[in-house]
């Protein structure tokens, strides 16, 4: 297995970091005698490093922009050098100091910086390493030209001429603090000893043919040395170097890889990856691993289809937030949440224009994962400013970028930024040309990583059409009717959205647990200063998104919120999140349908960046949130998806997107309010590889039912229905149970609702049962966490929920809910001994 050769001298380092006011220290040296120092960690933040020392909550708070900020260190070197001092990602304004000398400094947060330090610079065995950064509150006070319009999404409009993330400046991120510090590593390289200080990796495949352009900046290579061997997977090459520059030694070759093996999204296929390696002397080094994979869009008639070998792809999942956004290092977390979005069916992710570019750690899980990922530029909202000096920054951190993921398979798309062409269209700028966006950059994509698919910005228009980038019938949307403008449900059918890179923003609350550990009790919801202050909203707008949230509570459910939140604040907040349930479902059911004409929806957001009722379909601890599960129906690899089609009743769309073909059965059984089931019927049903199939339920039943109740022919006879899709072994593949009439269904004081729990060897589920139709039944456990919550369940009906374990509880303690009964039940253990069972995938006998 290749190894890390340990060249880095400052692996071990010990930093420190010290607020001074603006200005007031020009040289580390004046630093002698300060008080105030904090242990800091690199990479890292000030912000993190309050967090270490006094909790989140005061990291959360600190104005860490208003201040100068020093991080410094001692560095213990041995041999006469050089050394490659590598700075992988400082925040705007800072200078590099080896001891009292003045080696480098950054304008940009997105571009890394490298300088050799020699003998003479350092000047003995130790030297004081010593980072400054200049305080960006001050560097914003300086004069500069005005845009041609005002951002609505920050108030210092001074931030267009400053290469930094938008995190912490804009009030819709208000609970996340400035980053200030050496945020991504920093890297000390004796120039003498083996190792990688950089590598660009470029592979094409052409039928079942792969290559790869690898080229790469070494350290330690002997002078006598002409070539090294590279391994791509099993396959050995060599390369040639190119150039030396002192110690450093660039080689390059391409491998030919026959019979390549496909990297595809983990939805359509296994994500097959190649490790690329070289050796030097005795030590192997790791230069990352590449996929080999064929993407391209399909826009025509103003649409974006993406495909992958050849297949098309129907892209869902949600716009992405650094996992950690204090001091971003939450590597462990990223794991966790990816994982979690690939067992989940989330096939897309969107790095938005807001933040930052991610880490080498979450470009290699995404590979890993087989999960496609659509890159904003770092621009938003404001107007770039047309100079040559801002473009050469500004290409810089692109060029950084595309050497930093060449050859990873995930990266899907680049796009201009976020709202860079909808802010000046909302203002009402006729001049709409931006030339950064629309001939600058996509002239030097062209030229860096051909191939590679641009999108000028999102939202936008289609290239050849004069539709304006607000319009969402056409190109990229950012489809807000169902939400910030309180459309109703049925508005998605008449949007005709073609792809949406933002979607279905709601303030979501995470689950009572959460609310109660962090806000102390669920009665803060809704008009708590600390709890509205994690609410988003828009900057100037007189309404938030907690407000929409009850917009929704009123018209579907036909309740007062702000009535039920003084007298039940519990009820208040389920309501919400059935509320959002709703909308996520009607939206991403729809579109999900065959001949919906959408092919993309990702949802704002993934995760929230702050405690409190954010966004994010996942909570700041990545754990979910009601509509998490709503959106992990609809993106599944094989799906059942039940939408209503008016006049003719329920519509059936079966969803293969597996290279196998799928046969199988549809069993829909309809059930009144009592429990009887006067329909229940089998009809059998095939679907191609990567293909869909339609139906309707009167279709399958072969007969009139009216089950929806649309005709009205005299009083309403089904109350739900259950329809499941079984394989030819009796395994249930899919299971939606569709209620019907009014989501506003009258509170009852039981439903039956039981739950058991059971263990089978290490691996734990509740059986849930209802005697009645039991709307959005939930499950809060402690120290275990439900696969599934939210569901519906039909009089009579049962759900098995597997369960993970997430605390050091032995044995499984919670309650179940359901949105129309006053009454929970508690989760009991099995009632008699029985033997282990594993959960049921037999086919239910049938009538």
């Amino acid at each position: 297995m290749p190894r890390k050769y340990a060249t880095d001298l400052l692996e071990e380092a010990q930093w420190r970091c010290i607020a001074t006011q603006p200005g007031e220290i020009v040289n580390p040296a004046q630093l002698s005698g300060k008080t105030g120092w904090l242990p800091a960690t690199v990479p890292g933040t000030v912000a993190g490093a309050v967090r270490e020392a006094d909790g989140s909550p005061a990291a959360r708070r600190v104005a860490a922009d208003a201040s100068d900020w020093w991080f410094v260190t001692k560095v213990a070197t041995a041999g006469e050098g050089a050394w490659l001092l590598h700075l992988q990602g400082l925040t705007a304004g800072a200078d590099v100091w080896v001891d009292d000398t003045v080696v480098l400094s950054s304008e940009s947060m997105f571009v890394p910086g490298e300088v050799v330090v020699t003998r003479e610079a350092a000047k003995s065995r130790e030297f004081t390493l010593a980072i400054h950064f200049h305080s960006l509150a001050t560097v914003l006070s300086t004069r500069r030209p005005r845009g041609r319009w005002r951002s609505s999404l920050v108030r210092e409009q001074g931030l267009r001429w400053i290469r930094t993330t938008l995190l912490g400046s804009a009030p819709v991120f208000a609970g996340v603090p400035v980053p200030v510090g050496p945020w991504r590593g920093i890297r000390l390289l004796d120039v003498g000893k083996a190792s990688v200080v950089s590598r660009t990796l470029h592979a094409t495949v052409d039928g079942t043919s792969g290559a790869v352009e690898i080229s790469a900046r070494l350290t330690g290579l002997p002078r006598t040395v002409t070539a090294v061997p590279v391994t791509v997977g099993n396959v050995r090459g060599s390369l040639t170097v190119t150039a030396r520059d002192g110690g450093l030694a660039v080689v390059s070759g391409v491998v030919e890889i026959p019979d390549a093996d496909l990297w595809w999204p983990h939805t359509h296929g296994r994500p097959l990856r190649y490790s690329v390696s070289i050796d030097v002397g005795r030590d192997v080094l790791h230069l990352g691993h590449i996929g080999f994979r064929s993407l391209e869009v399909d826009r025509s008639g103003g649409g974006f289809r993406v495909s992958a070998n050849g297949v098309d792809v129907y892209c869902r999942g949600s716009v992405w937030v650094p996992t950690d956004p204090v001091s971003f290092r939450g590597e462990a977390q990223t794991t966790s949440v990816l994982e979690r979005c690939a067992a989940s069916g989330v096939n897309m992710l969107r790095i938005p224009g807001t933040m930052v570019y991610e880490s080498d750690h979450f470009w290699n899980e995404c590979s890993r994962l087989g999960i496609l990922v659509w890159q904003d530029a770092m621009l938003a909202t404001l107007d770039p400013p047309d100079t040559d000096e801002f473009f050469a920054l500004f290409a810089a951190e692109v060029r950084a970028f595309l050497q930093q993921v060449g050859g990873n398979p995930a990266l899907a798309v680049f796009c201009g930024g976020s709202e860079t062409e909808q802010q000046p269209t909302m203002l009402g700028l006729v001049d709409q040309h931006i030339s950064i966006i629309h001939s600058r950059l996509p002239a030097m994509l062209e030229e860096l990583a051909p191939g590679l698919e641009y999108v000028t910005s999102s939202p936008s228009a289609p290239p050849d059409r004069e539709t304006l980038a607000t319009h969402v019938g056409t190109g990229i949307a950012h489809y807000f009717g169902i939400g910030g403008y309180r459309r109703p449900l049925d508005d998605v059918l008449s949007a005709r959205v073609r792809f949406a890179t933002e979607c279905l923003a709601f303030s979501i609350p995470p689950s009572n647990t959460a609310v109660e550990n962090e806000f102390g009790s669920v009665s803060v919801a809704g008009h708590h200063p600390s709890w509205k202050a994690a609410v988003p909203r828009d900057n100037g707008s007189s309404w938030d998104f907690e407000d929409v949230r009850d917009h929704y509570v009123r018209t579907l459910f036909g309740e007062d919120p702000s009535e039920v939140r003084w007298s039940d604040p519990e009820r208040y907040l389920d309501l919400g999140r059935a509320a959002i349930c709703e909308a996520f479902g009607a939206a991403l059911g729809y579109w999900r349908r065959a001949d919906s004409g959408c092919d993309g929806a990702l949802t704002l957001a993934l995760m929230d960046l702050e405690p409190g009722p954010g966004w994010g379909v996942l909570d700041w601890h990545g754990t979910p949130k009601a509509p998490w599960y709503v959106l992990r129906r609809y993106s599944k690899p094989v799906a059942l998806i039940v939408t209503d089609d008016g006049l003719d009743g329920l519509r059936l769309d079966v969803i293969n997107e597996t290279g196998d073909p799928l046969v199988a059965e549809i069993r829909i059984r309809a059930h009144n309010r009592s429990g009887v089931v006067p329909v229940d019927v089998v009809a059998p049903v095939k679907v191609d590889a990567h293909g869909k199939r339609s139906l309707t339920v009167d279709e399958v039943v072969g007969r009139f039912t009216d089950l929806t109740h649309v005709f009205k022919f005299g009083p309403r006879n089904y109350d739900a229905v259950t329809i499941t899709l079984e394989n030819e072994e009796g395994v249930v593949i899919d299971e939606v149970v569709h209620l019907l009439g009014s989501p506003a269904r009258p509170l009852e004081r039981t439903v039956g609702l039981a739950a058991i729990a059971r263990s089978v060897g290490d691996d734990w589920f509740v059986d849930v049962t209802s005697e009645g139709t039991a709307q959005y039944v939930s499950l809060d456990l402690q120290g275990f966490e439900p696969e599934d919550s939210w569901f519906h369940l039909a009089p009579g009906g049962a759900r098995t929920v597997r369960l993970r374990r997430t605390g050091q509880a032995k044995m499984v303690i919670g309650r179940v809910r359901a949105l129309n009964s006053h009454s929970s039940a508690p989760v009991s253990p099995p009632l008699v001994a029985d033997p282990p069972r594993q959960p049921s995938t037999k086919r239910v006998p049938r009538r």
